[in-house]
């Protein structure tokens, strides 16, 4: 399910990105740093403040996220990678060296790597699982934190799994009862014909409020744009049902209000993945936050939006 969104965001980027900066192209125009005996693959647009993004999934390469590089006029320096496990980057030898932990203490590599003393972290859907855990852990070089359409612990994510297959079920019944059909053989989520049952389930029906925003236009594929056998390392080999591993086991939402650092918390109104009813609680576990619904957006208001919230991210940069 998770797939053929990010690939279909891959497929996007290049035709969403009209920043003024000199063009920059992710499969050659980046580097290699090597951070905690991996290289990752590195790419930068533009020149200022530095922003590091982190991608979704958890599996998902950088390219999805270039929907944001607008926000480069605004002298920042957007800072794009593929996490261990993702695109150009090295990629483990065992599945089980795929840990939330890693994702997070990657970060902190990076910016030593890169020599950076103040960063702003933006994470966008699990994402932002990665950057709350940063801010938590690593505090001292953070000026900015950006959570993009993300989740504050398992029972957020838990529902996100719900609310998908709640709707599934609704809307594509076909879909639903030849998935159930496939599970009462013993199928589970991590199983080849459950993907692609999951499949069949247009992209656009769970992250957007318009669809047509999302319609693929052509381009070149990026390699290992999403690692599903990273993704289900991290939710659990049934993961799109039942949470487990790491994702079903984080929890921050006791911690979020002890964050000195400006946070800005970005959500779509017709997001059904990070919903808005579990994502408004982040108004009560970081009540000192900057709290947005983009009212015409789903899971990626960057790309339903990207005016009013590139306005906003900018605004929130300028404190």
């Amino acid at each position: 399910m998770k797939k053929l969104f990010l690939i279909a965001l891959v497929s996007l980027f290049v035709n969403l990105t009209k920043a003024q900066v000199k063009p920059v192209d992710s499969w050659t125009d980046g580097k290699y740093v090597n951070i905690n005996n991996a290289k990752l693959w590195v790419v930068t647009v533009g020149e200022g403040d530095p922003i590091i993004f982190i991608a979704g999934g958890p599996g998902g390469a950088h390219t999805g996220l270039r929907s944001f590089d607008a926000l480069a006029n605004g002298h920042h320096q957007l800072i794009y990678f593929d996490a261990f496990g993702r695109g150009k980057s090295d990629t483990a030898k065992n599945v089980t060296e795929y840990t939330l932990e890693r994702d997070i203490d990657d970060i902190e590599g990076l910016r030593k790597a890169l020599k950076l003393d103040k960063i702003t972290v933006l994470g966008h859907s699990y994402g932002g699982v990665v950057a709350q855990g940063y801010a938590i852990k690593y505090p001292g070089h953070l000026s900015h934190l950006i959570l993009a359409d993300t989740f504050h612990s398992f029972v957020m994510w838990q529902e996100n799994d719900d609310s998908s297959n709640r709707e599934i079920k609704n809307s594509y019944p076909e879909v639903w009862d030849e998935l159930m059909k496939v599970r009462e053989q013993g199928a589970v989520s991590s199983d080849a014909i459950h993907q692609e049952i999951y499949g069949k389930v247009p992209y656009g029906f769970l992250y957007a409020y318009n669809p047509d925003k999302f319609a693929s236009r052509g381009s070149k594929p990026y390699p290992n744009a999403y690692n599903s056998k990273l993704y289900y390392q991290m939710v659990g080999k049934d993961g799109d049902f039942i949470v487990g591993s790491d994702i079903g086991t984080f929890d921050y939402r006791k911690q979020l209000k002890d964050l000195k650092m400006p946070v800005l918390i970005v959500t779509g109104r017709y997001d059904r993945v990070a919903v808005p009813w579990m994502a408004v609680k982040f108004k009560e576990y970081c009540p000192q936050a900057q709290f947005v619904i983009f009212e015409k957006s789903g899971h990626n208001p960057q790309v339903e939006e990207p005016e009013k919230e590139f306005k906003i991210i900018n605004e929130f940069l300028a404190k």
